[in-house]
């Protein structure tokens, strides 16, 4: 056994040991890409750097292995900066979409792409849950919305966007106003646990509703004061029965009231009543659309647009006020108020807890722009050729469900599969590294390598880490995978330009899981 230091820590460890694996002993975690525990180490992607306390070189802790007496510093600023463009150097030659085009530009920032591999396969209930989870009022907004989404799609230059608002309509509509099948049986989420903090709403349009839906399932008891007999605000008033029936409105709106949120009508706010209400809860939150100039009778400062807020959380100038949709800023669009009201939700939790109210966290987004002509092809590999359907029973009656599975295969699924797992992008975000800190001047073509029964091959995702080739090499393949080239020009690849099918005969879910990026997925 030997003695040495990590970040003034006295540790005792196995002669041999490398650093990497003996700071994990300690408790302590070095970012890493290349290193996996079953194979020999391989050092590329410089994540792993700690320094010598004793001459204040660098090295990589995954390739040397500790030695009596060492003194090592796992975190300084020469380490974070290092980290940060070894980074930055991978992320110069990855090329994918962490979050698809179409989530990227809707307001809500909803998963368009999982909701859509859920209608494809006919599972209804899950797409819906993919909805809410963004969108509070999915049938009203696959109804009104005019879907800006749709124009971000990177079908809409080949025959046409996918209808991503009629197929969100269809998911709102499947489960809430069982309008498919007699089996549909209307489901109500309801928090987990409670908090016993209270919110009050003042006023129920999109944002409002919204921001009382969100906190309610998060377990905080939302009450909604509206000065009006019904809820709804600009959205029950701005459309006509045919463009939004008002039953679909009163039935979201009855979903979101079973999860728990009160609702208060006929209720004026004067500021004798809000003051009742400050000392009453915990929060409040003011969505009561243009009628802004009512909050300066409540000491909150407004200018001639809207109330004033922190653009970062929505807070006005009173700690626990928080002001959202189009008392601030007018706006035409549904579904930006509904974006807002989920956004509102994530800072008044964070206040609720005690935790710095810096709103809805945003995480590291890879992204490479416009397809050419050659990845069309590529990306029409795990999609449908033919073109964007029109509904037989006219836009107003929505799609049929065989409509909606023909339609949602449309899909190219532009977003990464290792979405929530992968470690290119978590490190990303932890350090802020920078994607076009070392953008080549051209990029490398993306090609999808889908044959494969179990996985799909993304090789233009590839960071050469080499783990594949290892883990493929340890366990036998006939083939495997394997570097291709020499110097700047190195892949990897399968050789003997060997079918992507036979090259993982064996090995093909365990190097998917263990590929640190999104190169290497596990089919849906």
């Amino acid at each position: 056994m030997i003695q040495l230091t990590i970040d003034q820590k006295n540790i005792e460890v196995e002669e041999g040991t490398l650093v990497i694996k003996a700071a994990k002993q300690a408790g302590i975690n070095i970012p890493a890409m290349c290193h996996d525990e079953r194979t020999e180490h391989f050092t590329s992607c410089m994540l792993c750097m700690v320094k010598d306390a004793s001459n204040q070189r660098l090295f990589p802790s995954c390739s040397v292995k500790a030695v009596q007496g060492m003194n090592i510093i796992t975190v300084d600023e020469e380490i974070l900066e290092t980290r940060k463009i070894a980074l930055e150097l991978l992320l110069s030659e990855h090329i994918g979409d962490c979050e698809a085009p179409c989530t990227v530009t809707c307001p809500a920032h909803m998963n368009i792409p999982l909701m859509n591999r859920h209608l494809t396969k006919g599972e209804f209930e899950q797409a819906l849950r993919v909805v809410r989870k963004d969108i509070a009022l999915p049938s009203v907004l696959g109804r009104v919305c005019p879907a800006p989404c749709e124009g971000a799609c990177r079908r809409k230059g080949i025959d046409g966007a996918v209808s991503i608002c009629l197929l969100k309509r269809y998911a709102g509509d499947y489960t809430l106003l069982n309008l498919a099948e007699e089996t549909a049986v209307p489901f109500i989420e309801k928090p987990s646990s409670t908090t016993g903090k209270k919110i009050a709403v003042i006023g129920s349009g999109p944002s409002g509703l919204a921001a009382a839906y969100y906190l309610q399932l998060r377990g905080h008891q939302c009450t909604v004061y509206e000065k009006n007999p019904v809820a709804g605000g600009n959205v029950r008033i701005n459309y006509t029965d045919e463009q939004l029936p008002k039953d679909v409105l009163d039935k979201e709106i009855y979903h979101i009231e079973q999860t728990g949120v009160t609702f208060e009508y006929n209720q004026t706010v004067t500021p004798t009543v809000f003051n009742t209400l400050l000392q009453n809860y915990d929060a409040i939150l003011i969505a009561s659309g243009r009628d802004f100039k009512a909050c300066a009778t409540w000491n909150i400062e407004t200018s001639e647009s809207g109330v004033k807020i922190d653009k970062r959380n929505y807070r006005t100038n009173m700690e626990k006020v928080f002001a959202v949709g189009n008392v601030v800023k007018p706006n035409k669009l549904t579904i930006q108020s509904l974006g807002q009201g989920k956004e509102v939700a994530f800072s008044i939790d964070q206040f609720l807890k005690g935790e710095p109210v810096i709103g809805e966290p945003e995480k590291f987004n890879s992204r490479f722009g416009k397809l050419s002509p050659d990845e069309v092809a590529e990306y029409l590999k795990e999609s449908v050729d033919y073109p964007r359907i029109n509904p037989e029973g006219k836009i107003t009656n929505g799609f049929s469900i065989e409509e909606v599975k023909k339609e949602a295969a449309r899909c190219l699924h532009c977003d990464c599969r290792k979405l929530d797992h992968c470690k290119l992008r978590d490190y990303s975000d932890l350090f802020e590294a920078n994607q076009k800190h070392f953008s080549p001047e051209e990029r490398k073509d993306v090609k999808k390598h889908i044959q494969h029964n179990l996985v799909v091959f993304e090789p233009s995702k590839c960071i050469k880490c080499g783990i594949c080739f290892r883990l493929t090499e340890k366990e036998k393949e006939k083939f495997g995978f394997t570097f291709i080239g020499r110097g700047f020009d190195v892949e990897i690849g399968v050789p003997f330009v060997t079918d992507f099918k036979e090259a993982l005969t064996q090995t093909a879910i365990m190097v998917a899981e263990a590929c640190p990026t999104g190169a290497l997925s596990i089919k849906e």
